[in-house]
């Protein structure tokens, strides 16, 4: 009776034949296979621990390690930004960046279909020209080009390049607010 076994230890693999091997040699090849793959698994998981150990004494959240690098304090220029040179202040400027674009765009947006008004100096003493639109009418607009108007028009308003009264503005119920373009 011929008979194949198949021992399987990690990414070793043996087969043997029992008509053409003797039962003592077998025992040897298994036992030889599980110690070299525990001798495997457990450089594994010491390499995996050493690196998460290292991890760690950076994560300004653990209180396992003292960290490595030193954490900026309140009131410090750094406090509450993240490390220089790292993954999250690179999506950071890149998110800048976008929204900038995106004032941009609607700042352009406004000079197209606003209305070009005469505004009384105010502390300069001469008159200026500004463009108006109704929160309705850009609405209908703007719309098309992204779904964040408010959150835009918010961002614009920070940066003092357009104004218009109240806090938010809510479709429908504000329809006749008038942004100005500053």
């Amino acid at each position: 009776m011929v008979k194949t076994v198949r021992v399987c230890w990690g990414t070793n693999v043996m087969e043997a034949d029992d008509k053409n091997r003797d039962p003592s040699q077998y025992h040897k090849d298994s036992s030889a296979a599980s110690i070299s793959s525990v001798q495997g698994l457990k450089e594994n998981w010491q390499k995996w621990s050493s690196e998460h150990q290292e991890y760690q004494k950076k994560n300004p959240f653990s209180h396992d390690t003292r960290p490595s690098v030193l954490v900026p304090q309140r009131g410090q220029d750094d406090y509450g930004r993240p490390l220089h040179g790292s993954m999250t202040e690179q999506r950071g400027k890149d998110a800048h960046t976008h929204v900038s674009k995106e004032v941009e765009e609607l700042c352009e947006v406004i000079r197209n279909i606003g209305e070009i008004e005469d505004r009384k100096g105010e502390g300069s003493g001469g008159d200026r020209k500004v463009v108006t639109v109704k929160f309705g009418k850009l609405f209908e607009h703007y719309v098309t080009i992204s779904n964040k108007l408010v959150g835009i028009l918010l961002r614009a308003r920070k940066q003092r390049l357009l104004e218009f009264q109240g806090e938010i503005l809510w479709q429908g119920q504000d329809d006749h607010v008038v942004i100005t373009l500053l």
